[in-house]
């Protein structure tokens, strides 16, 4: 009987989906989706948008489907400029103090097309921000790094006024990222 009884639990063990993410830590993965509600957020994945260049305004203020950008800019490759107009030359370095006025940070532009969110998935972008070769040649603790000091990505909690800030803090993104990263950095399967 015993045997028997082990013969089973060895079949029961034996049929658990062993992926990736069914191993995963699930305070690695609790991290991960925090840390995916600040990069699906609209006032990251605005900006974070695939090769047609075109800037977003999505969110609670913008109705119910998102717009493309105002005038109808579009980018040019370089993601800082749109038909030879720097994008500084609306977006200054601070917000504009009127309602839904310009925003502004320092070095205002697109992310680069490999870093794209612009309706990923949590298992893509999880991938994404592992890849050093698609996250502009970090590690995970750089991207922290990054979230931490650089103005632009500071902006996202600081909107200016008429906007949605994005969710937690900086400072808490960071805290996700490097817990994420203490639990291995796993990734969501999509499946």
């Amino acid at each position: 009987m015993k045997h028997f009884i082990l013969g089973i639990a060895a079949m029961a063990i034996a049929s658990l989906p062993w992926t990736p993410a069914a191993m995963a830590s699930p305070d690695g993965l609790a991290a991960w989706d925090k840390a995916f509600e600040v990069f699906s957020h609209p006032r990251c994945v605005n900006c974070h948008v695939p090769d047609d260049n075109r800037p977003r305004w999505s969110g609670p203020n913008y109705g119910r489907t998102a717009q493309f950008h105002g005038m109808n800019v579009r980018a040019k490759d370089n993601r800082t400029e749109a038909e030879g107009i720097p994008c500084s030359t609306c977006h200054q370095e601070e917000n504009a103090s009127f309602p839904h006025g310009p925003p502004g940070a320092p070095h205002w532009a697109l992310a680069p097309v490999s870093m794209v969110w612009w309706e990923q998935s949590s298992a893509s972008i999880c991938g994404q921000i592992k890849d050093p070769e698609r996250n502009g040649g970090r590690s995970i603790a750089e991207v922290a790094e990054h979230v931490a000091k650089d103005p632009l990505v500071q902006w996202g909690w600081d909107p200016g006024p008429g906007r949605e800030p994005a969710p937690y803090s900086a400072a808490e993104l960071v805290t996700f990222l490097t817990d994420w990263e203490a639990a291995g950095a796993p990734c969501p399967d999509d499946s």
